[in-house]
């Protein structure tokens, strides 16, 4: 693998282009790499009573529309965040896939998912009451996204 850096002094953003032949497993892992580095120190400025928290995004488990507003929850906690589920579908890392029209998961996160065939099925985290549930529509690109994130590894 050849690695060049190319200084550009009227360069206003730091870019990282991968030229290749095809999409290979070291391709992912190393696009993988370089997403995990950037986002490994992530905060998200969630609120809970009035007081504004800064939790590292990968705390979140999933993010959940409930009434007119969006509910960021980690494993013990609930808080809200003031973007859309589209705006934090763009900001969020890759391993967060929307499951629902009214949610989002991070996929590393997914301990369990119960199929149900003629329904939602319901996904479970480790060390968490919580659960959320994957629409039949979605079903297919989170398991697409889990398949990812494993060989990735």
């Amino acid at each position: 693998m050849k690695i060049t850096i190319d200084i550009d002094k009227k360069c206003s953003e730091n870019e990282i282009i991968i030229k290749c032949n095809e999409i290979t497993d070291e391709v992912l892992r190393l696009q993988n790499a370089i997403n995990s580095y950037s986002t490994k120190n992530m905060k998200m400025e969630l609120v809970s009573e009035g007081k504004e928290y800064y939790v590292p995004v990968d705390e979140i488990i999933f993010f959940q529309t409930e009434g007119e507003f969006i509910k960021a929850h980690t494993r013990n906690d609930m808080f809200n965040t003031k973007h859309k589920l589209y705006e934090l579908e763009q900001l969020l890392p890759h391993y967060f896939i929307r499951i629902s029209k009214s949610a989002i998961v991070n996929s590393k996160e997914i301990y369990a998912i119960t199929r149900n065939l003629t329904a939602s099925s319901k996904i479970e985290f480790k060390d968490t009451y919580k659960h959320i549930f994957v629409s039949r529509g979605y079903y297919k690109s989170l398991k697409s996204k889990i398949e990812e994130m494993r060989n990735i590894r």
